[in-house]
């Protein structure tokens, strides 16, 4: 038999769900807000410290805690649920919303102006792949629901790859952008840095410097991307390779090649190339009339008849001049 979760801290009773009911100064919410919030927990250490979101580390096997805050800033009770939630759609490796557990704390009843603090486990399975796993705690009140991030780490091999696709250059002139697509293939969370060279006719192109992506791309992510590109140039071909690194020695690149020519350059172009079309075409009629050459048959036009033509004439005797 496989041997049982560990915890990385005693677990708090399922009775204490609601811990730290701290009275709030009275004062009613605004209209067009909820009434109530909720956040990470502050911890022991660091008791009057923020925290944006959970962050969770430990191997396959364990049970790890946290705590969420819940905040009712309004006169009225105020009942919410929670629930663990997958990591967002395109990402992987998804699941883990069945790691969580909240016990009898799943739906909460917080009294007016109080501040609740609520426990809750996340159990890694045995089998949980390595690697960074993108979760949310969802509390869901009436007429409100709010997603408080959990990145979520299991310890085992790392393994950071990025790779950089579909490099393409659109529009032109002042309204030319660079657009690109960054996928994570590894299995930990990566924050790209993105670099840009462009090489045209006559050498380097001036180039925008590219945005590093708001957020850190999850595994599996895949995310498309544009960056302006005013300078481009007006008339040249351009080459163009986007580069992105990220720690642990994650490394994409990849490269397109585009024509910027202006729309009445072009327009122009393809006018004056239907005029030399159609001078070579007269210059060769020409050439066939003055050298007595046939015109070249049409290959539509049906293949003429022999029996129409009527029977060809006998050949004429060759005279050799020897005696009969």
């Amino acid at each position: 038999m496989p041997a049982p979760p560990t915890r990385t801290r005693a677990r708090l009773p399922v009775c204490l769900a609601l811990l730290a009911a701290a009275v709030l100064p009275a004062g009613p919410a605004a209209a067009d807000e909820p009434g109530w919030t909720a956040e990470p927990a502050a911890g022991a250490a660091r008791p009057a410290a923020a925290r944006p979101a959970f962050y969770l580390q430990g191997a396959p096997g364990t049970v790890l805690e946290d705590r969420l805050a819940l905040v009712n800033t309004g006169d009225l009770e105020r009942t919410v649920t929670l629930r663990g939630a997958d990591a967002p759609a395109g990402t992987a490796p998804a699941g883990a919303a069945s790691w969580f557990s909240f016990g009898a704390g799943s739906t909460v009843r917080i009294p007016p102006r109080t501040r609740a603090v609520v426990p809750f486990t996340v159990t890694v399975p045995p089998a949980s792949p390595p690697g960074d796993h993108s979760a949310a705690v969802i509390a869901s009140g009436p007429g409100h629901e709010a997603s408080v991030r959990v990145h979520l780490r299991v310890d085992g091999p790392a393994l950071a790859a990025l790779t950089v696709e579909d490099v393409a250059v659109r529009g032109r002139g002042a309204a030319a952008v660079l657009a690109y697509t960054l996928v994570n293939r590894g299995n930990v969370a990566l924050a790209p840095e993105l670099s840009v060279r462009a090489e045209g006719v006559f050498g380097a192109v001036a180039v925008p410097a590219v945005r590093t992506p708001a957020e850190a791309l999850p595994p599996g992510r895949r995310v498309e991307l544009t960056e302006p590109w005013p300078a481009a140039p007006d008339l040249d071909r351009v080459r163009v390779t986007i580069t992105a690194t990220a720690p642990g020695g994650a490394r994409g690149s990849a490269t397109a090649s585009a024509w910027l020519v202006p729309r009445a350059a072009a327009a122009l172009t393809g006018l004056g190339l239907l005029v030399l079309a159609a001078a070579a075409a007269v210059a060769l009629r020409r050439v066939r009339a003055r050298r007595g050459l046939p015109e070249p048959m049409d290959q539509d036009a049906p293949a003429p008849d022999p029996a129409a033509a009527g029977p060809a004439p006998a050949p004429e005797h060759e005279l050799t001049g020897a005696p009969r």
